[in-house]
Order: structure tokens, then sequence, then C-alpha cells
């Protein structure tokens, strides 16, 4: 065979002669018949004998139902879901990008596109391996080869003469049954109900013959040329399941009735042989074979046409190509050449669990993405093929459950994957055309947790800085943004707001762009306008209404400006604060240096004042960002009390647990004249009394020399715990 004139010719037919409006699959032909060609495959013929005789047929009958169970719940959650929302190209990779984004998606789809690809290798190895049964001396890579060529023939005629060529399959498969289901073998005298395990304790029996359960989704990955998708899919892949059930059922009492138990467990071949015609059985494991690499053939560049629609692989303009009549072009011949290279590689046993793995992963996921919305209660999660909770929850925990009792070690491998996939897409930045459900599922996690927060008082153990800012107008708001976000990080949180007599989406926009440097830090931001012609009122108003929000601000944080004229708006702001248990925080930068180096911090402290413990946490939350050394100062003007201050110092830095390079000073003099006689720092925080001392705050920074930061508790805080 000329192999330049076959790929000429199949890609002729790819492109096809004119173009032309496509064919539509329905139920029978897009969805049954390749989900039922899938799971009768060669575990059917060659290992359920083998189970039966491991496990008697009533451990046959469990270890067929629970796998039926698992595979099951995640049609009934693939049917749900199909029934809500409109499935593009790629079956699952849909369900999943459609729900929870295209990285998701991405992340599931890609390993899923290379299980779909590998699998069609595998299933030409196992087509290879039954024909060399009956033809020892043929070469097992032409033989292979050949397959792959027929396989790209048929397919590259269409789609649909693909379909139709299944249907013959499907014939032979159920002539290979009724051979079986006839046997001429003498009934057993007694019917093995509990075998003895011989081969394998149970769960590796199931694991050995639970990759017979699967194959559900060959009719999703069709998704994109199915006339319906919301009622192919779930009707069609139901109806395989049942009646694939029905099979594998019958033929393990068939095999238990007829065959004697030690025989069905050591010859493989044992349906060939006890069969009233075995040739027809041979033909049969031909066709479940060929019929499961067509299928997945079928589906896999359709996978990844998907995939390059949304950009969510390189090269993705190449892989979206389509031709006329609408197959992925580009995704089937590079999916051919893959198989082929996998082919001409061998050895792919070793794949065939990590496969598995994938084909797991995927059913997981989208009995969790159903399992998600329906806890979610959201009212665009209507479906009109509606399934309890604990369906999806048992298909989702199923799924996991079996991953690991297969190969722990793939499963590992197959989940780190899923993850470092996610994460290189989650930088991709990728934008899809529809929404999903990641911001409300978020948010009703917030919600739930929000509930279970308002149980419990705010406990000064967990306290951390949530800053609310008052902005009076964004277009020329001067504040430290650097600053704030070494206070907040990395656990904190800023709510932002600001007052206009102007209509509020403008503002809004403004004062977004002005924080998005911090929330670009990964830090909660919340920003918003009030329309008010009065910003005090305003700013109550907020206040007042931040006191019933479960996550709600802790300290109020203003700067103070060269202004005397809005020192009352400060005042005001500050007897808010008092009055609604806000703790307060006034800056006053310094004009030439502002924050220098951001290393060392300077903490006034006096003995006989309780508004220190709001001070040392913020001094602990700037030297953890900053680095730097954290000074404990005192000044008296009674030498005799130096050295009792200085133990006070050293006791309260004990207890409250500050940095062993914490460093004590006791200055001499009155206050405000020792103040520049201080260590030198980058920040220095004060204490503050009720009465706001606006001169000697604006004064501070050049006794200091550095910006100052005055600090009055809320009295929820506590720096001991």
């Amino acid at each position: 065979m000329d192999f330049k004139n076959l790929l000429a010719g199949v890609l002729k037919n790819l492109k096809g002669a004119s173009p032309k409006k496509q064919q539509k699959l329905g139920v029978f032909g897009g969805v049954f018949t390749p989900d039922v060609l899938t799971i009768l495959g060669v575990i059917m013929y060659l290992r359920l004998g083998w189970v039966v005789g491991n496990a008697g047929l009533l451990g046959a009958v469990a270890i067929i139902l629970l796998s039926k169970t698992i595979t099951t719940c995640t049609a009934l959650s693939m049917s749900s879901i199909t029934t809500n929302i409109k499935i593009g190209a790629g079956g699952a990779y849909s369900i999943i990008s459609k729900s929870l984004g295209l990285e998701a998606g991405g992340s599931i789809g890609i390993p899923f596109y290379i299980s779909q690809m590998l699998s069609v290798a595998l299933y030409i190895v196992g087509f290879t391996e039954g024909w060399l049964r009956i033809f020892p001396e043929h070469n097992p890579l032409l033989v292979s080869t050949i397959i792959w060529m027929v396989l790209l023939i048929i397919i590259s005629i269409s789609t649909h003469f693909a379909i139709k060529t299944q249907y013959f399959i499907l014939g032979i498969i159920a002539l290979s049954l009724i051979s079986f289901y006839s046997t001429p073998a003498p009934v057993q005298s007694s019917i093995p109900l509990i075998g003895k395990f011989e081969d394998g304790n149970f769960w590796y029996v199931f694991s050995i013959f639970f990759p017979a359960a699967t194959g559900i989704m060959a009719g999703a990955n069709l998704s994109g040329d199915l006339k319906d998708p919301r009622r192919a899919i779930p009707l069609g892949t139901l109806s395989a399941i049942g009646v694939t059930m029905v099979v594998y059922l019958t033929l393990a009492y068939t095999a238990a009735r007829h065959i004697p138990i030690e025989e069905l467990r050591t010859n493989q071949m044992v349906m060939v042989d006890h069969a009233r015609w075995g040739w027809l059985v041979l033909m049969g494991i031909l066709a479940a074979t060929f019929s499961s690499a067509l299928g997945s053939f079928l589906g896999a560049p359709r996978i990844l046409q998907a995939l390059a629609e949304h950009k969510t692989i390189p090269f993705a303009t190449f892989f979206a190509k389509k031709s006329p009549t609408n197959e992925p072009l580009n995704a089937f011949i590079f999916t051919a050449i893959l198989v082929e290279l996998a082919l001409l590689l061998g050895n792919l046993n070793a794949l065939a669990s990590l496969i598995t793995m994938f084909f797991l992963i995927t059913y997981g996921m989208i009995n969790l993405v159903v399992f998600i919305q329906q806890k979610m209660h959201i009212i665009s999660f209507r479906p009109t093929f509606k399934v309890p909770s604990f369906v999806p929850f048992i298909g989702a925990l199923g799924s996991l459950f079996v991953m690991f009792l297969i190969n722990p070690v793939f499963s590992g491998v197959a989940i780190t994957t899923i993850i470092v996939l996610y994460i290189w897409l989650g930088k991709r930045g990728l934008r899809a055309e529809w929404g999903d459900i990641r911001g409300g599922m978020f948010l009703m996690l917030a919600e739930k947790a929000a509930q279970i927060a308002q149980r419990f008082p705010r406990h000064q153990v967990s306290w951390k800085p949530d800053l609310l800012i008052p902005v009076d107008d964004p277009k020329v708001w001067a504040g430290p943004l650097l600053f704030i976000k070494n206070i907040v990080h990395p656990s904190g949180s800023v709510f932002a707001f600001t007052v206009t007599p102007k209509k509020v989406t403008e503002t809004e926009e403004e004062l977004k762009r002005l924080f998005t440097p911090i929330a670009n830090e990964q830090i909660l931001v919340h920003t918003t306008a009030i329309q008010d012609n009065d910003f005090l009122h305003g700013a109550l108003l907020v206040i007042q209404t931040l006191k019933a929000y479960s996550m709600r601000p802790n300290t109020l944080f203003l700067t103070l400006g060269n202004k005397p004229a809005k020192d009352h708006i400060i005042e005001t702001l500050s007897s808010y604060a008092r009055d609604h248990q806000l703790g307060l925080m006034i800056l006053r930068q310094h004009q030439r240096i502002a924050f220098g180096l951001q290393q060392n911090i300077n903490l006034w402290l006096r003995d006989q004042s309780p508004n220190w413990h709001l001070a040392i946490l913020i001094s602990l939350q700037l030297q953890h960002n900053w680095g730097g050394k954290l000074n404990l100062i005192t000044a008296t003007t009674e030498p005799a009390k130096k050295q009792k201050l200085l133990h006070f110092l050293e006791k309260l830095s004990d207890r409250a647990r500050l940095p062993s390079m914490t460093e004590f000073y006791v200055l001499e003099g009155e206050f405000k004249k020792v103040m520049s006689k201080a260590p030198a720092a980058d920040i220095n925080i004060f204490g503050l009394a009720q009465t706001l001392p606006f001169d000697f705050m604006r004064k501070a920074p050049e006794l200091v020399n550095s910006s100052c930061i005055f600090i009055r508790d809320s009295g929820l805080e506590n720096a001991m715990v």
C-alpha cells in the first residue's frame, strides 16, 4: 500500500469536494452505539470469565453492580447538566469549562485528549493480539499499522460513515454474544456463588474489571455532531449503561452455569472455547477492539479541536481549523500521527493505568460540578432532568476511591498533572464568552463561612488588620498605598469608600483604579462610592452599615494633611470610630523622607497607658513585612524611674512575644524635647488620647525626622494573646 497516496486520499476526503451542510447524529447513532461498543470491549471477552472464576457468581454480580453504580451516577450527573446548559464540542471538556471555567476545563481536557488518543493505540494493540491468536506468523507492527490505516480511511470518509461502520460491528458483537449464550456446554451441578479469590482479593478483581464499565463518554465526545445533545446524551448514555449491564450480568450467569470455575479462572479464551460457534466470538473480540479504537479515534480530534477553539493549547489557530464538512481537519491529522508514533514506540501497557486515571478524574469532575451547583441552590441551575444530590456525591467519591484502588502512584501522577496544567492555564489569562459558577461558588462558601462566624465573637486571637479608608477625592488622593499594603499584607483587607454629590459610576471606577495595585497583591479590596451631599453624613452611613457586616473593618485609617480647615472632619470621623468600636490610625507623612528605607520602627509607649495594643499589633505587621528592627521607647522626667521603665519595656516585650532583636530605650527629659534623641527609624508610632493634638501631630515628623502614625485602640484588640 502506497502511504503517500493513502494520506493524500485521506486529506481529500477530510477537506471535502464542496461545502455541505453537516448531517447531525441522533440518539442511536451518535450516543448509544459508540457507548455500547466502547463498554463491550476486550475485558468482556477476555476477563469476565476470570472475574467469575475468582469472585463466584454473587461476587461477580457485586463487582458489576458496583462498577455500574459509579458510571451510572456519572451518566445521571452528565444527563442532568446537559439538560441545563448548551453543550458545545468536546463533551466532558465543554461541560467542565462552562461550569468551572476554561482553566479547569483545559486542565481536564488536555490529559483527557491524550488519554483518548493513547486509547486508540491501546485498542489497536488489543486488536493485534487477537489477530495474532488466529495468525501467529504475522508481523505485529505491520498488523497494527494496517489497522491504523483502515481506521484512518473510515474516519476520513466521514463521521457518518464511521458510525455506519459501527452498526456492522455492533451486529458482529451481538452475534458473538448469541453464540456464547447458546453454548453447548453442559449445566454445572452447582453454581459457585462465592469464589475463593485465588488470584487477588475483591478489590484487586474489581480494579481489573472496572475499565469495562467506562466508555460512557464516547457519545458525549461527539456532542458537537449531535442534533440535540440535551436529549441524545441522557437518553443514549443511560440506555447504553442499562443494556450493557444486562449483558454483563447475563454473561456472568451463563459462564457460572456452564463452565467449571477453575477453567474460568485460568483460560482467558474461555468464551471462544465454549461458544456454539467459536469463530464468531473471535470475530467479536476483533470487532470490539476495532470499534473501541474507532470510537476513541472519532472523539479525540474533536476534544483537541474544542481545546484549540478556546486557545487553551499552543498552536490553537492551527488545531481549530475545520474542513468544509465541519470535520476537525488538522486535529485529526495530528492525532493520527501521534497514534502511529505510539504504536511504533510500543510498550503501551505501562500507560494503561494512567489513561484510566484521567478518565476517572473526568468522571469525578462532572459529578463534582453537578453536586456543587445543586448545593449552591442557584436559579440558573434548573435542569429538566433532575437527580438527587447523593447521586453526584457517590459518583465523585466513587471515582476518587476507584482511582487510588487501581493504582495509588498513577493516581497521584494524574492529579499532580491536572494541578500543574490548571496553574499554567491560569497564568495565560484565558477569557471565555460565557460565564461560569466559580465566582458564585466561592461567594457561597464565603456566605456559609460568614454564617458560621456570626455564631462566635470576633476574638482577639484571630485579629488581623482590616482597614476602613475614607477617600475625599480619588483623583487627587495622595494616600500612601505602599504603606497601606505593608500594614494589611498578607491576610488583612481594605474597604475604601468615597462620598460624592454626583453620580457614582465614574467615581467608583476611579476609586477602584486607585486601589488596584493593592488588589493585585492578592489582598482583599472592596471599593464603593456613596452619593451624598455631605461627606461626613455619607461616611457615617458607611460605618453604620458595615457594623452589621460579618467581615466588617476593624480600624479606621486616616491621613493628616496641611490644611487645618479639614481637622474637624478628622475629629468627627475619630468620634465615629470610637462610637462604633473601630480602632483609629492617623498618618502624618514626612514631606521629604516619606518612609525612608522601610526597615526600622520606633514604637513609643507610656507605662500608665492601656492604649497600646493596636500600636503593638501594627508595629508587628510592619516589622514582619519590612524585615527591620523594632525599638520600644518611652520617656521620663524622673531619672529614678529609668530602671523601672526599662523593666516595664522588657516585660511588655516578653508578654507580647516581640522579636528577639527588639531594643529598649528610656529617654530622660520632657517628651517633646527628647523626641529628637530617639534612634533613627523609618516610621515612629505614637498612641493617641481621646482629644486629637493636631498641632503636635503636624510637628512630630520634623522632630523625629520620619513619618509618624498615631494610633488609638478600639478596645477589642489584645497584643498579649
